[in-house]
């Protein structure tokens, strides 16, 4: 397994976060929408999005209203950077260059991989969220 089975474009099938209770929920709702790609010189991109966005009143590009902007903000994450291969780890880390999210600017983002046919599944180390331990599943499918 090498890093060549990572490029290309994905297509976001799901993005689950489990509880260690066992629940399940959709940072982004059920029917996400999103695109993964990296590239073999190093370089990646992610723009994820709930479907169900709302539009903003207003079709002027600067004329919305606060509740909209959070609105906007909440319902979309982007980042982009390279990307490094971990192989004995089983990850690939994202070096985050630039972000919808400030924060994340900087940042190492560790995704545990494994490949299931068409499908890559990327899972963020546990994280704790509420004081439970919550684990991602994010599935990509490979776009063709």
């Amino acid at each position: 397994m090498g890093r060549e089975q990572l490029v290309g474009t994905w297509k976001m099938i799901s993005d689950e976060r489990h509880t260690e209770g066992e629940e399940v929920f959709y940072p982004f709702g059920q029917d996400v929408v999103g695109q993964l790609m990296y590239d073999d010189k190093g370089f990646m991109s992610v723009n994820v999005t709930r479907r169900d966005r709302s539009k903003f009143a207003s079709k002027d590009r600067g004329d919305y209203t606060p509740d909209e902007a959070k609105a906007a903000f909440e319902s979309y994450l982007a980042y982009f950077g390279t990307y490094s291969f971990d192989e004995a780890r089983g990850a690939v880390i994202h070096h985050v260059v630039s972000s919808t999210f400030p924060q994340m600017i900087g940042a190492n983002n560790v995704r545990f991989f494994r490949f299931s046919g068409k499908r890559l599944i990327l899972s963020p180390p546990p994280m704790t969220v509420d004081g439970k331990q919550v684990t991602g599943y994010i599935t990509w499918e490979r776009a063709e």
